[in-house]
């Protein structure tokens, strides 16, 4: 865990000098962590997440699959996910997302939601803040994950925006390779628009603590190819090497539409 860490804030330090120099079934999130954004009233948002293990590891805590903890060392499954997310409130300083994710394989639905203040809802200083929880399952001990979350984030002039935050989960479920509760930890991010290249390019770096399946550093960039549709493409490289699914490349692709039609 140690090592990720260092890795995100050596990750950061560095694209932020450039960047100044020149923005699980899951709800709005950044690459892999969620994130403080909250879809707007109206506003539903599909995902096609799909995530291509990179190594082999042996299959080992894999409550909520239909793989077999054998120990048997091999390159886990691809998984793919397919979500939707809306915004329910038709306020304008905090608002509501809910939602609901099928990951292949998995029984049957996850359940997410997320309530948030925008950035500079209350002046110029004031930070974004959401609280949520996602991965939250309909079969007890097998898929209830819940992992439940709260964040900060702000943007700090042309440098991007950071987020900081915690979250806490089933200690069931969110194991380390012995089968030790990992359930916590702590959130990060650092993300920026490339507007120097083009408004359309954004970059993002975060991290999860913990030494569970939940627990990576995460980097990717994204870019919108319409006003309402963006593909991310990432590795998300877990802190323990030892959990399943290990280290993935994933590519998101993110489409919007207004229910309402307007």
């Amino acid at each position: 865990m140690r090592k990720s860490l260092t890795r995100f804030i050596s990750t950061v330090f560095l694209t932020g000098v450039i960047g100044a120099a020149s923005a699980y079934a899951t709800p709005s999130t950044h690459v892999w962590a969620p994130s403080t954004d909250i879809q707007a009233f109206g506003v539903a948002h599909i995902t096609s997440d799909i995530y291509v293990p990179v190594k082999k590891i042996d299959f080992i805590n894999l409550k909520g699959t239909d793989d077999v903890g054998d120990g048997v060392k091999d390159r886990p499954r691809t998984i793919t996910n397919l979500g939707l997310t809306v915004g329910v409130l038709p306020f304008e300083k905090v608002g509501l997302e809910i939602g609901f994710d099928h990951i292949e394989g998995q029984y049957p639905l996850y359940l997410n939601a997320k309530l948030g203040i925008p950035e500079n809802a209350f002046g110029n200083f004031f930070p974004a803040i959401a609280v949520g929880g996602y991965s939250i399952g309909t079969k007890s001990d097998v898929t209830d994950y819940n992992i439940y979350y709260g964040k900060v984030a702000k943007t700090i002039g042309p440098v991007g925006r950071f987020s900081v935050g915690y979250y806490t989960g089933n200690d069931e479920l969110l194991l380390d390779e012995s089968g030790k509760a990992s359930e916590n930890g702590v959130l990060i991010c650092w993300e920026r628009t490339i507007s120097e290249i083009s408004d359309n390019l954004w970059v993002a770096v975060d991290y999860m603590g913990g030494d569970s399946s939940a627990g990576a550093l995460s980097y990717g960039f994204a870019w919108k190819f319409a006003p309402n549709t963006s593909v991310i493409f990432g590795y998300v490289d877990q802190n323990n090497d030892k959990v399943t699914p290990g280290d993935t490349f994933t590519v998101q692709v993110d489409i919007d539409f207004n229910v309402f039609n307007k």
